[in-house]
């Protein structure tokens, strides 16, 4: 439910709106859960940490790890939170931070 309320909650704090889903390599079905596209930062909120979810299991740590060299190699910078931390101030200020030194750039 926290996700819904995502993009509200960065431009209450000042940060432009991120798209949902955005699909980010041709060919392949990755998306980022958020991204802010014009300065190629992203946010993957990371699941199931604590209950052997698929992003802690072999298979789906394989994948992600695949998803995030691609974006990498891309010229993307991936932020990484837990759905318990997706609205705080911490990662706020990371993308914050993020989007800042991609707009200086």
């Amino acid at each position: 439910m926290t996700s819904a309320i995502f993009p509200q909650v960065c431009q209450q704090s000042g940060l432009p709106k991120p798209v949902a889903e955005h699909a980010f390599l041709f060919g392949r079905r990755y998306r980022f859960d958020w991204a802010w596209v014009e300065f190629k930062v992203a946010l993957e909120q990371e699941g199931g940490v604590w209950t052997g979810g698929r992003h802690t299991r072999g298979k789906g740590f394989l994948s992600d790890m695949a998803k995030y060299n691609h974006a990498a190699a891309l010229g993307w910078l991936v932020i990484r939170c837990t759905p318990d931390t997706l609205l705080s101030k911490d990662t706020l200020e990371t993308i914050r931070q993020a989007i800042a030194t991609r707009n200086a750039a």
